[in-house]
Parts: C-alpha cells; sequence; structure tokens
C-alpha cells in the first residue's frame, strides 16, 4: 500500500504508530526531526504525512513544516498531532491546510480512521486531476506512411526515458501533439502537461508565469514550473524565450529547484523537459539571441516532426479523423469523404500544415452542402466553378504556350503531384494514371522528373531543381 512518513521527536510514539501502520499493510518512513523530515519528502513525497506540532531540537516546527509541505507539495495530506492539545492548536493547523489533528494519547481506532479518509480523498483529488486532464488534447498519432512511422518510432524510443527533447518542423505539422503523446506514454502520465507558450507571454511577465510569486497580500501564487512538477513541462516556440529568462531556466535545468519572485525558500521540482522550434536554434547561437549551452541541455534527443507536404498519403486519414472529431466535440455532421474529394486535398498546398487541413474540414462541416459525402468542389480553391464541370480551365501561361511544350508542361506537373500524393510509390502511381511501371520510368526520365527521401518520405522534384538546391547549399 502506500508510503506515510512519520515524524516525531519521541521514538517510542514514532515506532508506535508504525507498528501499527504496518499491521494495516502501510509502509512508513520515520523521522525524528524537521531536518529529517524535510530530507524525506525531498528525497520522494509520501502519499501521507503523521507530523507532531513540537520537535524538541529542530530547525522548524510542525507549523512551519506544514506551511512548507502545502507550498510545495499540496497533494500531501497532513495529519497534526500532539501532547499539547488544545483549541487554538488545532484551528491554527486546520487554517494552514492539516487534514485533520489527533490529541496525544490517541486512540489506535480514531487514528486509522483518520489516516483511511485522508487516503481515500487524496485518491480522488488523482483521479479528478486524471479526468480533467483526458479533457484537453490527449496526443493520439494519426497516420500510416513512411515518415509518420518515422516519427511515431523516434517517439516511442525516448518515452519510457527521462531525456530531454527539442522537436523541430513547421508551424502547424503537429509538435506539440507528439508532445502530448511522449507525457501520455510515458511513466509520467499521472502528473501534469503544462505548456509555455513563449512567444505569447509578455518578456517582462515571463519569469513571474513560469517561477510563480509571493506577496504579503495575495501569498503564494504558484508558476507553471511548479504546476507542472511530477510531470512534464512544455516549451512551444522556446526561440522567442527572453534571454534573461533563458540563464535562469538553465540553472533549473541544472539544480531542479528556483525561487518565486518576492520569496526567498527554494523550491524543488521534478520535471521533464519538451521543447519546440519552427527556427534554426544554431543560426539564433550564432546571432546572440539564444544561448548555447541551454540549446545544449535542451536538445538532448532532437526529433523533427514531418511537414504535411511529406505525409500526403496520410491526408485523407487524418481528414476523416478531424471529421469524427468535431462529430464528437461540436456535434458537426458525420459525413464521408469522397474519393475525388481526399484526391483534392492530396494535391492541393498545405503551408499551414496538418493545423491547416484541421481549420479547412472544421470550415466545409460548418458550411456544408447537407449530409451527403464531402465532394471536390465544396473544397477551397478546389479548381473549376460548378458551371466549369467536365470542361479543363487553362491558365494564362498554359494556353499562349505551343501544344508540344503545354502538354509536356502538363504531364511533368500532373506526375510530380501524383507521385507526392502516393509517397512516391511508383507502382501505386502507375496503377492509378493507367500506366505500365516501365512505361511510366520512361515518361518520368524524359520529363527530368526523379524521386528521393526528404523527412523520411519519397518525394518527386524536377533534377533542375536539385541541382540548383545542391549548388545553393555549396
Amino acid at each position: 500500500m502506500a508510503d506515510i512518513l512519520i515524524t516525531d521527536d519521541e521514538r517510542d510514539i514514532r515506532e508506535l504508530i508504525s507498528d501499527i501502520l504496518k499491521d494495516e499493510g502501510y509502509s512508513t518512513r520515520l523521522a525524528a526531526n524537521s531536518e529529517e523530515c524535510m530530507a524525506a519528502i525531498n528525497a520522494e513525497p509520501p502519499a501521507l504525512m503523521i507530523l507532531d506540532i513540537w520537535l524538541k531540537d529542530s530547525q522548524m516546527d510542525g507549523i512551519d513544516i506544514l506551511k512548507t509541505v502545502r507550498r510545495d507539495n499540496p497533494d500531501v495530506p497532513v495529519v497534526i498531532i500532539s501532547g499539547h492539545g488544545n483549541i487554538e492548536i488545532a484551528v491554527a493547523a486546520i487554517k494552514q491546510g492539516a487534514y485533520d489533528f489527533i490529541e496525544k494519547p490517541f486512540n489506535i481506532d480514531q487514528l486509522l480512521v483518520v489516516i483511511s479518509r485522508a487516503m481515500e480523498t487524496s485518491r480522488l483529488r488523482r483521479e479528478n486531476s486524471d479526468l480533467r486532464r483526458k479533457d484537453v488534447a490527449t496526443g493520439e498519432m494519426i497516420g500510416s506512411c513512411a515518415s509518420f512511422k518515422g516519427l511515431k518510432s523516434n517517439l516511442d524510443k525516448v518515452t519510457k526515458s527521462n531525456g530531454r527533447v527539442m522537436l523541430t518542423g513547421a508551424p502547424g505539422s503537429g509538435k506539440e501533439v507528439a508532445a502530448r503523446y511522449i507525457h501520455a506514454q510515458s511513466n509520467r502520465s499521472g502528473g501534469r502537461f503544462v505548456t509555455v507558450n513563449c512567444a505569447a507571454v509578455e518578456p517582462e511577465k515571463m519569469e513571474e508565469v513560469l517561477f510563480g510569486r509571493e506577496s504579503a497580500g495575495r501569498g503564494v501564487e504558484p508558476g507553471l514550473l511548479e504546476q507542472a512538477h511530477g510531470g512534464v513541462i512544455y516549451f512551444d516556440e522556446v526561440a522567442d524565450m527572453p534571454p534573461g529568462t533563458q540563464s535562469k531556466i538553465l540553472r533549473v535545468l541544472v539544480e531542479q529547484q528556483f525561487q518565486r519572485a518576492g520569496g526567498a525558500d527554494k523550491v524543488r521540482v521534478d520535471l521533464r523537459v519538451i521543447s519546440s522550434t519552427t527556427r534554426d536554434l544554431e543560426a539564433e547561437i550564432a546571432a546572440g539571441r539564444f544561448r548555447e549551452e541551454l540549446y545544449h541541455r535542451l536538445n538532448v534527443v532532437p526529433i523533427p516532426v514531418p511537414s504535411l507536404e511529406e505525409r500526403r498519403e496520410d491526408i485523407p486519414e487524418l481528414a476523416r479523423h478531424f471529421i469524427e472529431s468535431f462529430n464528437q466535440s461540436q456535434g458537426l455532421p458525420l459525413r464521408e469523404l469522397a474519393d475525388e474529394a481526399a484526391a483534392m486535398l492530396q494535391t492541393m498546398p498545405w503551408p499551414g500544415n496538418i493545423r491547416q487541413l484541421r481549420n479547412v474540414i472544421e470550415r466545409v462541416l460548418i458550411l456544408g452542402e447537407g449530409s451527403g459525402p464531402i465532394t471536390a468542389r465544396e473544397l477551397p480553391n478546389s479548381g473549376p466553378a460548378p458551371e466549369a464541370e467536365g470542361k479543363v480551365v487553362l491558365t494564362g501561361a498554359l494556353a499562349t504556350l505551343p501544344l508540344r511544350e503545354a502538354r509536356e508542361l502538363f504531364e511533368r506537373e500532373y506526375l510530380l503531384t501524383q507521385i507526392n500524393r502516393f509517397g512516391g510509390n511508383i507502382s501505386r502511381t502507375a496503377n492509378f494514371v493507367g500506366m505500365e511501371r516501365s512505361a511510366l520510368h520512361r515518361k518520368l526520365k524524359s520529363l527530368g522528373v526523379g524521386t528521393t527521401t526528404k523527412g523520411g518520405a519519397r518525394v518527386a522534384y524536377l533534377e533542375g531543381e536539385l541541382e540548383e538546391a545542391g549548388a545553393a547549399g555549396d
């Protein structure tokens, strides 16, 4: 069963309580003074504390310890015991957050009832906290293409460790979902997942938001670091963290403790840190905007998150997932996705990545035409207007070219799009376009189209463009 910390300066009392609790199946730890008590709490917070108010030869009395525990470990119930009990002491203890007060000599049955109730209250609080956490994004990973499988494999490798992870990728590519997946699959899943949006917090308020504050009028106001104790803190867009805060976060990573604004006491935290960025942090370091030492502390396990362009095979699956999600969360119509619409989604540009796809699906469901399958013409910028169905609309540039050049340009763009749509799979592309695989290879060679690996996925490219990109990188 759960671990209980017993602190009393009388050896006979603490050992007697320990023996009673062990007979009931509890495990116990013993402390004779405030120093031993605080050392035991810092080593591992107990499930419950039994604390004597008067402690001889100690720097802190029971009320001081109670205040510290309620501040730093608010989920740990504290039962106060005292041989000098009076109504003033009991009231003071309850006001400071004690679960209950028992006067010595205590009745064993009464003690066991109080402990049982305190443990049950603590359990219910944890369950309620768990239920609240399930109401937020869960980090569900959706996809099956090669680049997605590579991402998920990397995430699975880090879930059971406590290593710091740096997620990199374009805006909207799903970095926070990946961070939540790590949390949900880790041994910290019972703790909180706290997000720090470094780009959204005003620089002058960042330290107060992170470290919290203490004041005579308002007491202790925990910051995000304290709220994440025992769980995960996620620094979103860490490149936007103010330089002054960077040095203090670096110290927290080294010491696992900090001081609140206006406070003097050290607050100890047990955290796993996950960060993300859309920027090149090495370039930020060179420009003097990001501390190199902090970068190396955060970038223990770098994991790139592929863009939606590198996951075009997953677009229909992601779209259907969003349709189901909006039906459950907002009551929007549960519509099918027509094949033509799925194909259109796979060929559209997605500069906003998965976030943009999600927004498009939500818009279509809100403004959609009935409850039937989603069609291609409902999608934004989906090509010909309804009255032009069955016709090919030429762009001005294409219409000015001779037939041979126009056909070559069309074939090149068409095949580039189809290859990327099918994740660089030539066999599937050939089957869709109605060509033999060998004939398609010859056609691609004549058009100067090749395939390469990018972010774990096969993508099509024009040979001239690849040479220019290589020359630019030299």
